[in-house]
Parts: structure tokens; C-alpha cells; sequence
């Protein structure tokens, strides 16, 4: 057996290893997620057994108590909104920045790709009183804040994407008569199709699994995400059902898994030709 294949079998056990290692967590609280809330803490590593089984009844209380159903639902709607609004912004932004090359688009296009390495502690307080200043403390205010905030990697990865792409296909359009925007709808936007992928799955995410933003920005009382739904679980003097908490947690993820799995090769395609075309 040569040494490269040593190598490679050796790499391949130790990531199929290390892959144990991320994917147990998820384990540990799908197992929890059918025990008895007392049990959860005194026997947090072993399969629920006769004494400790409850079933469905966690993720029923996680629904009927703590309403679930509703988090869901306003995830699901500032999810979906923001995705669209940044690719479709985002897009149509970095066409225009790459296609006109002049001093105040490259500024543009500097501003944004800084935006990235701004730590959200150092603004976080001041956005949530903007916020609120603004009333963009509903879910559909979040839209506009999370747009500001998945500017940048989304305008680096289009305008690496709109480089690769000829010029000679957009100028023959304008001889034709096309305005600019059914260039960019009509012939630039079939065209970025892997990136818009690959952002699209990137933001998703990001988005769904977000805590921080929404719990500074909406507003608690009217309407909560899931991760803010999670968060309230946790009562007063310390008391936590972790039955809910574990059954909860195993819903909120299981929908991001399974949509990761069925995008995963996007990703790599549509990061790849944004970042590495022009």
C-alpha cells in the first residue's frame, strides 16, 4: 500500500471521527428530548428506558405552552423576506458597482466589504435603539435591519460572480434595445443562478438559527422567534423544563439539517464561482 493511500485512509478516519464528535450533541438532545424532565439532568447520556420514556408529550408542551407553533411561523416569515430582499437587492447593487467602474463605486464596494469585519457588539445597543426610534421592531422592520447586515458577504460573493461574466453578452443586449433592467432580470440574474444558490442557503441559516438581533430589536410581547421561544423557557428561580427545552430545540434544528443536506453542493459551487471568477 502506497503512502498516499495511508495518508488518505488516515485523513478519512479521523474525519469520519471528528465528524462523531459534532454530530453526538445532536444526539445527546434528540435521545433527552423523549425523557421525563427529571431524568434529563440525572441521566443525561443514557436511551430513555420505561421509567423515563414520555414520548410525544415534551414536544406537545413545547406546542400547547409555550407556543412553538406561532415562533415557527414568524421565523419562517422573516426568513424567507429577508433571503429575498438581500438577493434581490444585493444583486442588482453589485451588477451596478462592477459594471460602473468609476471612483464612488469602488468606495461602495470597499464600504460593504468592510461591513464584514465590524463586530456586531460594537453596534448592537445603538441599532436596538435605532430600532425602535425607526419602528422597525416588527418582522417585517428585522427585514431592513437584516439586509444591512448580509450586505456585505453577499455583495463580496456577487461582484466576484458579475467579473467572470462577459461584458460582450450585456453590450450586445443594449445594441438590441434592452434596457438595463431586463439585461439584469432577463440575462445577468439566470446567469448568477449558483451564487443566488449559495447565498441563499448561507442566509438562510444564518437567519433561522439567529438569537441576538431579534431578541434586541422585536418586540417580546408580540412577537417572539424561535430561539427567543427557546430562551423563555428558562423561568424564574432557576426553574428550566428541559423536556420542552430539549424537544424544542430538536425542532428548531432538524428543518436547518435537513435543508443543509439537500443544498450542501450548492454551496460549494456558488462560493467557489463568486470568489473565484474575474
Amino acid at each position: 500500500m502506497s503512502g498516499k493511500k495511508i495518508t488518505r485512509g488516515v485523513a478519512s478516519v479521523f474525519l469520519a471521527v471528528l465528524s462523531l464528535v459534532y454530530v453526538y450533541p445532536l444526539f445527546i438532545i434528540l435521545i433527552n428530548s423523549f425523557k421525563l424532565k427529571t431524568f434529563i439532568n440525572l441521566e443525561p447520556f443514557k436511551f430513555p428506558n420505561e421509567n423515563t420514556w414520555v414520548g410525544v408529550e415534551n414536544y406537545q408542551s413545547g406546542i400547547d405552552n409555550y407556543g412553538l407553533l406561532s415562533g415557527v411561523g414568524w421565523t419562517l416569515m422573516i426568513t424567507i423576506g429577508s433571503v429575498i430582499v438581500i438577493l434581490l437587492f444585493c444583486s442588482m447593487f453589485a451588477w451596478f458597482i462592477t459594471r460602473v467602474n468609476s471612483v464612488f463605486s469602488k468606495i461602495l464596494y470597499i464600504l460593504c466589504v468592510f461591513s464584514m469585519v465590524v463586530p456586531f457588539q460594537m453596534v448592537m445597543f445603538t441599532l436596538s435603539k435605532t430600532a425602535d426610534t425607526l419602528k422597525l421592531n416588527t418582522p417585517w422592520g428585522i427585514i431592513i435591519i437584516y439586509l444591512g447586515f448580509g450586505t456585505g458577504l453577499a455583495v463580496f460573493l456577487f461582484s466576484g460572480f458579475v467579473k467572470g461574466i462577459p461584458l460582450e453578452i450585456e453590450e450586445a443586449a443594449t445594441i438590441d434595445g434592452c434596457s438595463p433592467p431586463v439585461i439584469f432580470f432577463r440575462i445577468v440574474l439566470p446567469i448568477m443562478q449558483p451564487t443566488y444558490i449559495s447565498i441563499g442557503i448561507l442566509q438562510t441559516m444564518w437567519i433561522w438559527n439567529d438569537f441576538l438581533l431579534p431578541y434586541l430589536v422585536l418586540d417580546q410581547r408580540r412577537y417572539r422567534t424561535i430561539s427567543m421561544i427557546i430562551q423563555s423557557m428558562r423561568g424564574s428561580y432557576g426553574r428550566v423544563d428541559m423536556g420542552a427545552i430539549m424537544a424544542c430545540l430538536v425542532m428548531a434544528v432538524i428543518p436547518m439539517i435537513v435543508f443543509y443536506l439537500c443544498a450542501q453542493k450548492h454551496i460549494i459551487e456558488g462560493v467557489a464561482a463568486g470568489a473565484v471568477k474575474g
